[in-house]
């Protein structure tokens, strides 16, 4: 075939075909280390299959999710720090199936950027991988996308996407088996998770702290690193419990906090009202507080203030549910009840 005259290639452009492929062999492993019964986690065709038989279902419903990590991946992004943001992508996806009952069956993910950078690819996969390892997804796909133009160099974003399933008679909340009286029950957050960073990152702006300062609220950490710690994934402590039919209903405490969230899983007539002095609030939202003079009612809806989750149990149960909850790790806690 003739040359043409001045020939442009791909690469040219800004798009690495090559680099794209040798991306797909190093997460390959990574993907292969989630395999999980229903799914065997292999990249490279057109769609990820889903056999819920063999994940161990009988009469299920599935359920979707999709999220991203907001604007914590500026974090990220600005102090070099790649390798715990896909843990957060993970579990803002997962935590939600939870809140309906859901197993964590298969992640997706999405990478967008400019410029495709291998190293930086390969570590923010690399957490994904993690979170989906600890959420016990398998990590069935993805999509890596190359757009130059579309994004300042080093810039990168990330949306996530799982599917879960549950059996059709344990879907939560269960709306029409909640009482005055049940008990809400907090799991303590890792921090501010991956909600309200706009706010955090105005407020560091105002304190005048660079990113490798040590954290005011952390001892040997630096700002950058206690920012960035991962959003905690609740599912294998809570999931046992919702099969058990021991929990009515629970929350994922993302953006709108302990103010827009639990409404959105108690029966009308009901509502949650907290004992605000049940836990001592965590350093981090003490000092964006006082740093930012950010008022009462603006930290409980922009923040997760310390819990992570939400589960409402009958008070006769409550007893069991923390003591399940104590034993799988977590920090758990009677925080309320519906009034």
């Amino acid at each position: 075939m003739t040359e043409l005259p001045n020939a442009l290639t791909y690469a040219q452009a800004g798009v690495d075909i090559d680099t794209g492929a040798a991306l797909v062999e190093r997460i390959k492993p990574l993907a292969l280390a989630t395999a999980r019964p229903g799914s065997q986690a292999s990249l490279g065709g057109f769609g990820a299959l889903l056999d819920l038989k063999a994940a161990g279902y009988v009469d299920p419903l599935l359920v979707s999710t999709t999220d991203g990590v907001g604007t914590k991946l500026r974090i990220a992004i600005d102090t070099g720090i790649h390798d715990t943001i896909g843990i957060d992508l993970v579990a803002m996806c997962v935590n939600d199936l939870l809140a309906q009952g859901a197993e964590p069956l298969v992640f997706l993910d999405y990478f967008a950027t400019g410029a495709l950078d291998l190293e930086i690819a390969t570590a923010v996969v690399a957490g994904i991988a993690e979170g989906c390892r600890i959420a016990g997804a398998a990590l069935a796909g993805g999509e890596t996308a190359e757009m130059p133009g579309m994004y300042g160099s080093g810039d990168y974003d990330l949306a996530g996407f799982s599917v879960g399933a549950v059996e059709r008679d344990g879907v939560l909340p269960r709306l029409e088996a909640q009482r005055r009286g049940d008990l809400l029950i907090a799991l303590a957050s890792s921090g501010p998770h991956s909600n309200g960073y706009a706010l955090i990152r105005r407020i560091v702006e105002i304190s005048g702290l660079a990113w490798e300062a040590p954290a005011p609220f952390s001892i040997g950490e630096p700002l950058s690193k206690a920012l960035l710690t991962p959003t905690r994934i609740y599912v294998r402590s809570v999931l046992p419990l919702a099969k058990a039919g021991l929990i009515k209903g629970g929350a994922h405490i993302t953006g709108g906090g302990l103010i827009d969230n639990p409404p959105r899983v108690i029966a009308e007539g009901l509502e949650a009202r907290f004992d605000w002095q049940a836990w001592p609030l965590p350093p981090v939202f003490a000092w964006l507080q006082e740093t930012g003079g950010v008022v009462e009612r603006e930290l409980r809806r922009t923040f997760n203030c310390g819990v992570g989750f939400l589960v409402l149990a009958a008070r006769e149960e409550a007893p069991r549910v923390l003591e399940g909850l104590l034993e799988a790790g977590e920090d758990a806690f009677v925080c309320g009840e519906l009034a």
